[in-house]
C-alpha cells in the first residue's frame, strides 16, 4: 500500500487577498484607492470612522508594525494610524473560496475543507499524473495564482498535522515539506507556541515546566504533561512527535456544535447594549443551523471581562430550535444569570446537542402559534440576505445605534 501523501493548502491572509483581487479586477468602483492592498499596510474588519470592531486579516506590510488578526481596530490604529482599513465582504469571499475548491478538485477527489480558505487533500497515488508531491504543489500554487489572482502555501506530508504545520512556515506563495524524518531538523527547534493547538495559556505552562521548543516538548515524559495539561498533555506531546490523523474526510462529520462570538471595541457595562450584542450573536447561530436544517437544545453564553477572566453558563430548553429569537432569549437569561457587573470586552453563544431529525415540537395549552410566526420571519429574512446580502434587511434595534453590528464575524463551527 502506497504511503500517505496530504497537501494542506491554505490560502494567503485570505480575506485581506480576496479583497485586493476583487478592487484590482474593479478599480472602477473604488476609485479612492489605487494601490494593491497586500503592498501597503492595510487590513480587513472594523470601522475606521466608527472605531470599532477587530482585525480580520492583514497585509505583510500592516504586520510589520505588530497588528494582530483578531485584535480592536482602536488597538491597531495605534500602532500603525495610517493603516487602510476596508470592511468585510463575506458573499464575495465565499465566491472566491469555491473558486478555489474548483481548482482543486482537478487534482484530487478527496478533498476536506476545514474553513473558507484553507482544506486538505488526499494526493496518496497522485504521482504518476501529476509528478512529484513538490511538483504538483508548485503546479497547484502556480494555477490558483495565475487563475484568480491570490497566492497560497502548500504544506506536504503523510499526515494531516504535519501538513498543516509545513504549510504554516515561511510565508506568502511557497510549498514546503514535512515528512516524518523531516521533524527533527524542520520542527523541534521551532518555538513550543507554533504547535498547533498550543494557545497562549498552554504555552505559558509549559514555559513553567522549562520547555520552550516543540523539541523540549517532544522529548519531554507524557506522564509529567498529563499531570500538568491532563488530556491535552498528551495530544500535544504526540503532535510535537509528529503523530496526527491521516485520513482526509471528504465529506465532513455533522458538526456538533453552532457558535458565534465577537471582541467588542469598548468596554460593555450594561445590560440593554449586552442584550444588543447577544441578538447579533443569535442571529448569526440561528441562520447557520437553519442553512444545515439543524436544532439544538442547549444553550451556552461566554463572557470574556476586560481583564482576560472568563466565564460561561449554559441551560437546556424545553424544545429543541433554530428560532432566533428563541435562541436570543435563552442568551439574555444566562447572561443575566452569570454576569457579575465587571466591563465585558467578549460575548458568545455557543449551542449543542445538535439534531437534524425533526419530529415537530409538543403544544402547550400556552402555546399561541407565535413560533410558527417566527419560523416564517426567520426563514423570509434568511432568504433576502442570501439574495442580496448580510445587510440588506436588520432589526429596528441596530437602526438607532452605530456601536454595533447586527451580524458581526462569521459563524464559527465547533465540530
Amino acid at each position: 500500500m502506497a504511503e500517505k501523501l496530504i497537501f494542506h493548502v491554505d490560502v494567503n491572509s485570505a480575506f485581506l487577498s480576496w479583497e485586493a483581487v476583487e478592487r484590482l479586477k474593479h478599480p472602477e468602483q473604488f476609485p479612492e484607492l489605487t494601490e494593491d492592498l497586500r503592498t501597503i499596510p492595510s487590513a480587513v474588519g472594523g470601522d475606521r470612522s466608527k472605531r470599532r470592531g477587530i482585525i480580520l486579516a492583514k497585509s505583510i506590510p500592516a504586520k510589520k508594525y505588530g497588528i494582530r488578526t483578531g485584535e480592536p481596530i482602536t488597538d491597531a490604529l495605534k500602532k500603525c494610524p495610517n493603516l487602510v482599513l476596508v470592511p468585510s465582504r463575506h458573499e464575495i469571499y465565499r465566491q472566491y473560496s469555491r473558486a478555489f475548491i474548483a481548482i482543486l478538485e482537478r487534482y484530487s477527489d478527496v478533498i476536506e475543507q476545514c474553513s473558507i480558505d484553507e482544506c486538505f487533500m488526499d494526493m496518496t497515488g497522485t504521482e504518476k499524473l501529476f509528478g512529484a508531491p513538490v511538483e504538483a504543489a508548485s503546479r497547484i500554487k502556480d494555477e490558483i495564482y495565475g487563475e484568480l489572482g491570490f497566492t497560497v502555501n502548500v504544506g506536504i506530508s503523510s499526515n494531516k498535522l504535519l501538513a498543516k504545520m509545513a504549510s504554516d512556515f515561511k510565508k506568502p506563495n511557497l510549498v514546503h515539506t514535512l515528512f516524518p524524518h523531516e521533524i527533527k531538523n524542520k520542527m523541534w527547534g521551532l518555538p513550543v507556541g507554533e504547535l498547533f493547538l498550543v494557545g497562549h495559556s498552554t504555552e505559558h505552562t509549559l514555559h513553567t515546566l522549562g520547555i520552550h521548543t516543540i523539541g523540549e516538548l517532544a522529548n519531554e515524559d507524557v506522564d509529567m504533561l498529563r499531570a500538568s495539561l491532563k488530556k491535552q498533555g498528551e495530544v500535544i506531546w504526540k503532535f510535537a512527535n509528529g503523530e496526527g490523523a491521516s485520513v482526509v474526510e471528504a465529506e465532513p462529520a455533522d458538526t456538533k456544535s453552532y457558535g458565534n462570538a465577537t471582541t467588542i471595541a469598548f468596554d460593555v457595562a450594561d445590560e440593554d447594549t449586552a442584550g444588543l450584542i447577544l441578538m447579533s450573536l443569535a442571529e448569526t447561530v440561528g441562520r447557520r443551523l437553519r442553512q444545515d436544517d439543524a436544532r439544538e437544545e442547549v444553550v451556552t453564553v461566554n463572557i470574556k471581562y476586560n481583564d482576560l477572566s472568563k466565564a460561561s453558563h449554559q441551560c437546556e430548553l424545553v424544545h429543541a430550535t433554530n428560532v432566533t429569537n428563541e435562541i436570543y432569549e435563552a442568551a439574555v437569561r444566562l447572561f443575566e444569570e452569570l454576569w457579575d457587573g465587571r466591563p465585558v470586552r467578549l460575548l458568545g453563544i455557543q449551542t449543542s446537542h445538535v439534531s437534524r431529525a425533526c419530529d415537530g415540537r409538543q403544544l402547550t395549552l400556552f402555546d399561541d402559534g407565535s413560533i410558527e410566526k417566527l419560523e416564517r420571519l426567520d426563514r423570509a429574512m434568511d432568504s433576502i440576505r442570501e439574495r442580496f446580502g448580510t445587510d440588506a434587511v436588520k432589526r429596528a434595534s441596530f437602526l438607532r445605534q452605530d456601536k454595533i453590528e447586527h451580524a458581526p464575524g462569521t459563524t464559527k463551527y465547533f465540530g
